[in-house]
């Protein structure tokens, strides 16, 4: 007996298109690209000199996310593979009418001190102009001089945390006064390793000499004090003449700046403070930013939150402190405040190529930082 009307006929499938495969593809490729650089590894070019010359303008670098834990997505209305700006435009690539909860997975480390980390400066006004979700706020690399916990002190331009003084590297920079007898070609600022990020013109003395800030490791400073065009270089003292208005925190401002600085306790999860007028100067702004309270209220010395007046408070989250090698010519911790362990993004492994924008075409490319480790 013939059963083949009983069954049900199998519907020939249509081969697909050369666009579908494409298409298919190429979301299949979106995803994957994605949740890699979500949950693994991402890459980041050095944007500015405040790592110099650690780390140089031009440098790209493969940051791990699996060291310090990858970050659930908090704004999923993004267009996939961007940051903040869709590719060579303006336009915003995210929606912030959702956000969600961010939760940070296991990690195989921890931030440690003098680990250079990237992550999202948590100030909302430093070039930003705009407050962005945290996870979409502008990406910084510096190095960790404080973790939670840590009392900072900087005497002199010499870095104590603890009451140990911290190493130095043989790239950190510091700034100097440097008089030339008369203003410098590019020739020779090249032979001395300098490109245009690392000096500043100043201008002429009465006896027609060139003044320029010039920022300089160790060993440049004694290739240029050698140079026959250079009558002396000096120590610039206007980075230490005097407290900095833009000091962080800003109660400190009036006797504080970049060379001589604290005593400053980094808040770590847990760590309670009693609230008085000189608590809040130095940690107030920090509760209101980043604690995650609906309604912070700071008035004379009395700390209010969600209309409940505080007497004494436990932060919920650690705090870090970063600091540029570059000293000098680095915003960082000491104007902005501290990093919120929540703005944590990853640890960078290496650099894989590194591009001289100032350089002739031949030496564009600078061959010798090419997967060198960072550290």
């Amino acid at each position: 007996m013939n059963w083949k009307f009983l069954s049900k006929k199998k519907k020939e499938e249509k081969p697909k298109s050369k666009l579908r495969e494409w298409r298919e593809a190429i979301v299949f490729a979106v995803v994957v690209a994605t949740l890699i650089r979500w949950s693994t590894v991402e890459a980041f070019v050095i944007p500015t000199p405040s790592m110099e010359n650690s780390m140089l303008v031009g440098d790209y670098l493969f940051v791990s996310k699996l060291h310090y834990g990858p970050r659930t997505p908090r704004t999923p209305l993004q267009i996939p593979l961007t940051h903040q700006k869709i590719w060579g435009t303006e336009i915003p690539s995210y929606l912030d009418w959702i956000q969600l909860p961010s939760w940070r997975l296991p990690s195989i480390s921890h931030v440690k001190r003098e680990d250079v980390v990237v992550f999202n400066t948590p100030a909302a006004s430093m070039n930003e102009g705009e407050e962005r979700p945290i996870d979409l706020k502008t990406f910084y690399v510096k190095r960790c001089v404080g973790v939670p916990g840590d009392q900072l002190v900087i005497k002199d331009r010499l870095l104590t945390v603890n009451g140990k003084t911290l190493s130095t590297y043989p790239g950190m920079k510091f700034s100097y006064l440097v008089t030339a007898k008369d203003e410098i070609k590019k020739r020779n600022l090249d032979k001395l390793g300098l490109d245009s990020d690392d000096y500043m013109y100043l201008g002429k003395t009465r006896d027609d000499k060139a003044i320029y800030k010039i920022w300089l490791t160790t060993d440049q400073l004694n290739t240029v004090k050698a140079a026959p065009f250079i009558a002396s270089v000096d120590d610039d003292y206007t980075t230490h003449d005097g407290p900095d208005r833009d000091i962080f925190p800003a109660a400190m401002n009036n006797a504080w700046n970049g060379d001589n600085y604290g005593p400053l306790t980094i808040p770590a999860e847990g760590m309670t403070i009693a609230i008085n007028d000189s608590t809040l100067g130095l940690y107030g702004e920090t509760i209101r930013q980043y604690e995650h309270h609906d309604n912070v209220v700071i008035s004379d010395n009395t700390l209010t939150i969600d209309g409940k007046a505080v007497k004494e408070y436990t932060f919920k989250q650690d705090y870090y402190f970063m600091m540029g090698d570059n000293r000098n010519n680095s915003l960082d911790s000491r104007y902005w405040g501290f990093v919120p362990a929540d703005h944590i993004v990853g640890k960078p492994l290496f650099t894989w190529f590194s591009v001289d924008q100032e350089a002739d075409l031949l030496h564009k490319i600078r061959w010798s930082r090419m997967f060198r480790l960072v550290k």
